[in-house]
């Protein structure tokens, strides 16, 4: 017999035996202050509380083993004139209780019965927000929640100093967007270092910025550096979903021309990157491309503008690989810095950033458990090394497509299944592209998925996975949240498609700061570099940025970790035929 099964069989006993009694306790037992205790926590187990209620059931005793006189006294309903309360004895008799004081819940039940409607809740969502400015957080830049749905090219804005050579979403989100910054501006030490030991010099005096890269808080970082550097800029965002609405309203009271709010559509998209480049009165010298469409859009609208640019900054692969394009065919116009490939990006940006990002991206759409899911990575590079060490400790079973054979090695001696994406379409749990090529996963594959597979892309460009193959008739999509959509084909089967193909991390959640600071560092370093050469030292080609400033940007952010490098004697750089101050490895060493 059970423990609570015995305290019921106790607790009739003891009934029983009170019931018989001459004797019988008017009321109950319990004092003021205890039965205020046993109010508040509204116990409605107890025989009293069940009378109180109204409950024509049986009286039962509760099955915890309390002092069961308490029990022969039930509460009865009807109120007396003076406002007690009336117990029934176990005779039948009925007595008064004596005043006390009670916690009354009649308007609390009212008022939680009460429903708003869906106006109510609005203005209630309204009140919130307003009341919580205070609390400001970043997740405001992650949601599509705006009560204005005006499009921001037919909005007339201008900042506190009048200036209106911008479109953003909303200004007045200006100082959210400063908090933000500052926030950044403590994970970037390296970034900061160089604005302030460069900022007396001003490398940068002259030059003239225009930009188009994911537009967050360590760009801005990154902006305000080259300005203090003595930068002119001009700025777009080179990815539809990923811009911080706050971080450019901050940008734009702080005199930057910004052109980008999140959500855009492609239409948006080339009229921002217009409305950086064709301006009356500047033209820029400079460009910092992230993915090539500025380059590109330049290259196709704009081709005299080439004859005053000094070069191009490119940090990636997508970027990167149109630019050798260009090479190639003879039709690259000025130097192109390559900072995808250098060091400082590929190791910690593509390597470290996306081992974290993966799975703050995943987890902010769909609350997927990594645990046991069988998940297949396109791709073996830098970005696919971090993604599949991340879900592997998260105790996912990861295959890996690759056709470069040294990466696929690596992925064998790594401990991951080399497969083909046929062989594993049926049975996997989530798709991930990061290749930066194009159809890696199209309709064919898609339609041999399982039932709620998800689908997204870590590389750069949004052309890995065949989007345009899904908005066919047969095919219904459904929004299920922001950046998470639900295609749904005609006998039911869904899959979940993550930021319509495009970059998860940074369309569907944030990247870490500090890694992102090493990126930044070297592009500004590659801007003054370019900037600053002589005419002659770098042709109409593609370069790398030199290996001494590589090593310079990692040393700027070993303090942060309290590092010492140890240094060499003379005769151990003489016996290694090194220079102490370095570089202190070959152009050709992979690292």
């Amino acid at each position: 017999m059970s423990v609570q099964a015995v305290a019921v069989k106790m607790a009739e006993v003891e009934l029983k035996d009170v019931a018989g009694k001459d004797s019988l306790p008017a009321i109950s037992p319990l004092t003021p202050k205890a039965e205020e205790k046993k109010s508040e926590n509204n116990s409605t187990s107890s025989p009293a509380a069940a009378a109180a209620a109204g409950d024509p059931s049986p009286v039962t005793a509760a099955p915890n083993p309390v002092k069961m006189p308490q029990a022969s006294a039930m509460k009865r309903p009807d109120q007396q004139q003076n406002g007690g309360e009336a117990f029934v004895n176990c005779d039948g008799t009925v007595a008064e209780a004596p005043r006390m004081k009670k916690i009354q819940f009649a308007d609390q039940k009212q008022e939680f019965n009460k429903r708003p409607t869906k106006i109510s809740r609005r203005s209630l969502s309204r009140s919130i927000s307003q009341s919580s400015t205070d609390s400001y957080s970043s997740a405001a830049s992650y949601t599509d929640s705006s009560d204005d749905e005006t499009s921001p090219r037919d909005k007339q804005q201008k900042n506190s100093k009048g200036n209106g050579d911008f479109c953003i979403k909303n200004i007045k989100q200006a100082d959210f967007g400063r908090r933000e910054i500052e926030i950044a501006e403590q994970e970037m030490p390296a970034l900061m270092a160089l604005r302030k030991r460069a900022q007396g010099e001003k490398p940068l005096a002259g030059a003239k910025i225009v930009g188009c890269t994911h537009i967050t808080a360590q760009t801005a970082v990154l902006m305000e550096t080259l300005s203090a550097l003595g930068a002119q800029c001009r700025w777009a965002a080179c990815n539809i979903y990923s811009t911080q609405n706050e971080v450019a309203a901050a940008l734009a009271e702080g005199g930057f021309s910004v052109f980008a709010w999140k959500g855009e559509s492609e239409d948006d998209f080339w009229w921002c990157i217009d409305r950086c480049v064709n301006v009356e009165g500047w033209q820029p010298n400079m460009i910092l491309d992230d993915g090539g469409d500025l380059t590109h859009w330049i290259y196709k609208k704009y081709p005299n503008m080439f004859k005053k640019i000094k070069g191009i900054v490119e940090e990636s692969v997508t970027g990167v690989h149109r630019l050798y394009q260009l090479s190639k065919a003879g039709k690259l116009c000025v130097p192109a810095m390559n900072v995808n490939d250098s060091v400082t990006k590929q190791k910690f940006d593509n390597l470290y950033c996306c081992r974290e990002s993966i799975l703050d991206g995943l987890k902010r759409t769909t609350d997927v458990m990594f645990g046991g899911k069988q998940v297949v990575i396109c791709g073996y590079g830098e970005v696919g090394k971090g993604c599949c060490a991340a879900l592997k400790a998260m105790g996912s079973i990861v295959y890996v497509t690759e056709i470069d054979p040294i990466c696929a090695l690596q992925a064998c001696m790594d401990g991951f299944r080399l497969v083909k994406l046929t062989e594993v379409i049926r049975q996997v749990d989530i798709v991930i592209t990061c290749t930066g090529n194009k159809n890696v996963v199209v309709r064919e594959y898609m339609d041999r998925m399982k039932n709620g597979c998800i689908v997204c892309n870590m590389g750069h460009s949004n052309t890995e996975i065949d989007v345009a193959s899904l908005r066919t008739p047969e095919l219904t999509w459904e929004r299920v949240r922001s950046q998470v959509d639900h295609v749904i084909w005609p006998d039911g089967k869904r899959i979940v498609l993550l930021a319509e193909g495009r970059l998860l991390n940074l369309s569907c959640s944030t990247v870490p700061t500090f890694v992102l600071s090493i990126t930044a560092t070297t592009q500004a370093l590659a801007l003054i570099e370019l900037y600053n050469a002589p005419e002659g030292r770098y042709k109409q080609d593609v370069y790398l940025l030199p290996k001494k400033m590589d090593e310079y940007v990692a040393s700027l952010h070993l303090p942060t970790f309290d590092a010492h490098l140890t240094e060499l004697s003379d005769e151990q750089a003489k016996y290694l035929g090194l220079n102490k101050n370095g570089p202190f490895k070959p152009n050709y060493y992979r690292y």
